[in-house]
């Protein structure tokens, strides 16, 4: 499962403005756990919080919350559950606001472009950037929670932003070809 992630969506731009918000969101119930978690509980998650769709997980109400907190197939966290709610709201007042795409807002972080990294070596990679540290108190000052420089780095990581996978991995020469230029 972990493979097939890495094989076919990691590191792989996304632009799409509901896939960036659900791939944040799983970023945010991934903190102080491992991806492959996220990964095995994914379809749960999709289910439990209808299919991240922001404007119906902004109208979640304190039973929608309670519901979720008995849903073993996803992290049943309290405080990731009410903020993937408050996060749906920042998202519909960004939509709202005319500002443009949400995309917009979190691809302006590296200059609308694939940042490539060309890393040789594992040591290389960082865990945080200074693009990765103002997204995150951009977010936050939107409303976000659960977005934090090093969960925003991953985040960043993970929908293309940064190219991040090894020279050697045959997967940076596929992202490198999709990179937003």
């Amino acid at each position: 499962m972990y493979v097939a992630y890495h094989d076919t969506e990691w590191g792989v731009p996304v632009l799409d403005d509901r896939a960036l918000f659900e791939k944040l969101v799983l970023d945010g119930f991934q903190a102080g756990l491992s991806w492959i978690t996220i990964l095995k509980k994914r379809e749960a998650f999709q289910r439990a919080f209808r299919a991240f769709d922001p404007q119906r997980i902004a109208r979640f109400t304190e039973r929608d919350v309670e519901r979720l907190l008995t849903d073993d197939g996803i992290i049943r966290s309290r405080l990731k559950i009410e903020g993937a709610v408050k996060n749906a709201r920042a998202w519909l007042d960004i939509m709202e606001t005319g500002e443009g795409a949400f995309r917009d807002l979190l691809w302006g972080h590296v200059g609308n472009r694939t940042v490539d990294m060309k890393l040789r070596r594992r040591e290389d990679i960082r865990a945080q950037s200074p693009e990765s540290v103002a997204l995150a108190k951009t977010l936050k000052k939107r409303g976000f929670t659960f977005c934090g420089p090093v969960i925003v780095y991953a985040f960043m990581q993970a929908v293309g932003m940064y190219n991040e996978h090894l020279v050697t991995c045959p997967r940076h020469q596929a992202c490198a070809r999709l990179a937003r230029k």
